[in-house]
């Protein structure tokens, strides 16, 4: 294998904050932020939109969306005579 061509990889925290929810594991994303972890070794953090922590497949969870907003303005939009 050729030398100095792969990506290092480090020790890194991913931390999804809506959930509260952190895991270290190795990646090669770096960040210049850091936060120390429960071994008192401080490592650079990724803050993440969403994790398994906080995705609605693996919580069971939905979040509730504005379906009737929509209809009532597609039916503005478009007049609701559509139906044949």
């Amino acid at each position: 294998m050729k030398t100095a061509i792969h990506p290092v990889s480090r020790p890194v925290v991913f931390r999804d904050r809506a959930a509260g929810f952190a895991l270290l594991t190795r990646s090669t994303l770096d960040s210049r932020r850091t936060v120390e972890w429960e071994d008192g070794n401080t490592y650079p953090v990724v803050d993440v939109e969403i994790s398994s922590a906080s995705h609605p497949f693996y919580t069971g969870t939905s979040r509730v969306v504005d379906t009737a907003g929509r209809v009532e303005r597609f039916e503005r939009r478009y007049g609701g005579a559509a139906r044949h």
